[in-house]
């Protein structure tokens, strides 16, 4: 794994520290605060000795540094002590980051209209099953990704990069993109325009659709001028399931693999580029948006 892989990868940085800092809480509370307290006890025991035989020789002992005495021997160095307040808070986060829920920023504009350029959302990482962190290793079933869900997952030509599209098929499905709509299993989904979307960030207009993805109904952006997608060289493994026709395609999912696209259908890079997901990419599934610092109207929204 590469420098650069192992700094983009929070998960693992987040494992290191808990591990690292666990390390040290431990050490201290089972080992190094038992020995400063042996220390201390021998340094109270001598110093109470000392101030008994000035007493008994008729000396009034100064007893007011006793307790100066203990806490100094006592008190953590300061390695330590930081160690000890910040392993509770990154373990907590490392936790709930890796079992339960992963922030994400969305960073382009290939899932317009369901998701805004700076939306953050959250990601539900158990919803696909309990997965072992930095590995990203499935140990618990739960539920497998549905069609029309939007999922978050390790990019197939490069891990280190989080993608999210939505599902479109799942293993054993057979997918048709003919004249900028799909089919399914042979059944062609319906269509229902809306008024046109407004790019605000590039001032153009893009159609409207609601397409009801096999019951699952989202909004979907075409644009005319545009083809269907462009001609990037295709290869990818599994290329051998898909057919390609200009703009159009027919690809049947491999088992354990899902095919994903962008909302936003004319500007997205997806599995009409760079292949099928496999199962052990998931991440999770996108459910929420909570915060969006350019648009506060965006803020407790769901994702449909």
């Amino acid at each position: 794994m590469s420098l650069q892989a192992i700094l983009g990868n929070f998960a693992l940085i987040l494992f290191v520290l808990t591990v690292l800092t666990g390390v040290i809480w431990f050490l201290d509370v089972f080992y190094l605060a038992r020995q400063r307290r042996a220390r201390a006890n021998a340094a109270l025991a001598e110093y109470d000795a000392r101030n008994a035989k000035l007493a008994a020789d008729g000396v009034k002992p100064d007893t007011n540094g006793r307790a100066a005495l203990e806490a100094g021997l006592l008190r953590q160095p300061t390695w330590i002590e930081y160690s000890g307040s910040f392993f509770p808070v990154i373990a907590l986060v490392f936790v709930l980051r890796s079992f339960l829920y992963e922030p994400f920023k969305i960073p382009s504009s290939s899932m317009v209209p369901t998701l805004l350029v700076g939306d953050l959302i959250l990601v539900n990482k158990y919803t696909y099953g309990i997965r072992l962190p930095v590995f990203n290793k499935k140990v618990i079933e739960v539920n497998d990704p549905k069609r029309g869900d939007v999922m978050v997952f390790k990019y197939p030509s490069d891990p280190s990069l989080d993608y999210i599209k939505r599902v479109v098929g799942v293993p054993g499905d057979k997918i048709v993109y003919q004249n900028k709509r799909l089919t399914v299993n042979g059944k062609a989904l319906s269509y229902a325009p809306l008024a046109d979307y407004l790019d605000e960030d590039r001032l153009s207009y893009s159609r409207q659709f609601t397409e009801d993805l096999t019951g699952v109904a989202h909004r979907v952006l075409n644009d005319d001028g545009a083809p269907a997608f462009g001609s990037n060289e295709r290869n990818f493994p599994g290329q051998e399931l898909c057919r390609f026709n200009g703009g159009d395609f027919a690809c049947t999912v491999p088992p354990g693999n899902y095919f994903m696209m962008g909302d936003n259908r004319d500007n997205s890079l997806d599995s009409r580029y760079w292949g099928f997901v496999p199962d052990q990419n998931i991440v999770g599934k996108a459910f929420f948006i909570w915060m969006n610092f350019s648009n506060l109207k965006r803020i407790g929204s769901s994702i449909q």
